[in-house]
């Protein structure tokens, strides 16, 4: 996709904003197309997504982005929301210009019965941004109800 993309040509192509609340909704909008395994997500470069004057993306967007990524995938694979990311790495490789519609097709590593391990490639069109792998851990309803507690 060139760098000139909007809203309204991403809902063209295929895509559906993910409605987010709280953080989710501060650091996206978010785009996915597809399900399971062919899942895709997106990130639309915008301006609050900037590294200050150098007109890039900034890293911590890119962070967010692959935690959110990887995170729907591993919703996908254990078919639960009740997880957290224990690990995240990320290797950069590319500066991505505001403006640019990034894409991160999770890919499931391995399950175990409490983990969860992911990685994929971020990418601006046929380039890649960033890559990333991590490890989420599923939660039983004991520790999910710890946790909103506290």
């Amino acid at each position: 996709m060139s760098p000139a993309v909007d809203a309204a040509q991403l809902e063209a192509d295929g895509w559906t904003c993910l409605s987010g609340a709280q953080f989710h909704a501060a650091a996206g909008p978010y785009w996915v197309r597809g399900d399971g395994a062919g899942r895709i997500v997106g990130l639309l470069g915008q301006d609050q997504h900037g590294n200050g004057h150098v007109g890039t993306i900034h890293g911590g967007v890119l962070m967010t982005f692959a935690d959110i990524a990887l995170g729907l995938g591993v919703v996908d694979a254990a078919q639960t929301r009740d997880c957290v990311t224990l690990q995240l790495q990320l290797q950069f490789a590319a500066a991505a210009p505001i403006g640019s519609f990034l894409t991160c097709r999770p890919e499931l590593v391995r399950r175990t019965s409490q983990i969860v391990f992911m990685r994929g490639l971020i990418m601006a069109g046929e380039r890649t941004i960033a890559s990333a792998d991590g490890l989420w851990k599923l939660l039983d309803a004991d520790k999910l109800a710890a946790l909103r507690t506290g």
